[in-house]
């Protein structure tokens, strides 16, 4: 059986103080509670930057001003496949939130516990406590 294969643009939103802004998955989601970086699914004729721009001001408020390619990459879960682009957002415009009724919050960079994410970022929280 083939899996269908999911895109999702995520922004690593990281300020001056090398903290990182993240927020909580929403009761009714896969992993309900745990940590995610603000993002989401890539639309039919979208880039992922265009999509990421769109989710980041959807989900927290905020304008993307600049985002650099960081991780790209695919994780199989049971029932699907997500491709994953990461972009390290940087500049911004306003001051993020949960727009929709999500937690959010800033976390040291250094701080980052692969375990209070979905499997699918364990890899990547790595990456980023290990350039600290």
């Amino acid at each position: 059986m083939n899996k269908p294969v999911v895109q999702v643009s995520a922004g690593i939103i990281r300020n001056e103080f090398g903290q990182i802004y993240l927020t909580h998955r929403l009761e009714g989601q896969d992993f309900a509670q745990a940590l995610e970086f603000p993002g989401g699914k890539v639309d039919p004729g979208e880039t992922p930057e265009e999509a990421l721009a769109r989710e980041l001001e959807e989900e927290i408020g905020i304008q993307v001003l600049s985002a650099f390619p960081y991780e790209h990459f695919h994780f199989e879960y049971p029932t699907k496949i997500i491709e994953f682009f990461f972009y390290l957002v940087e500049e911004w415009v306003n001051e993020p939130y949960g727009r929709e009724g999500q937690e959010g919050d800033w976390y040291a960079q250094s701080e980052l516990d692969e375990g209070q994410f979905p499997p699918a970022n364990a890899q990547l929280i790595r990456r980023l406590k290990s350039e600290i």
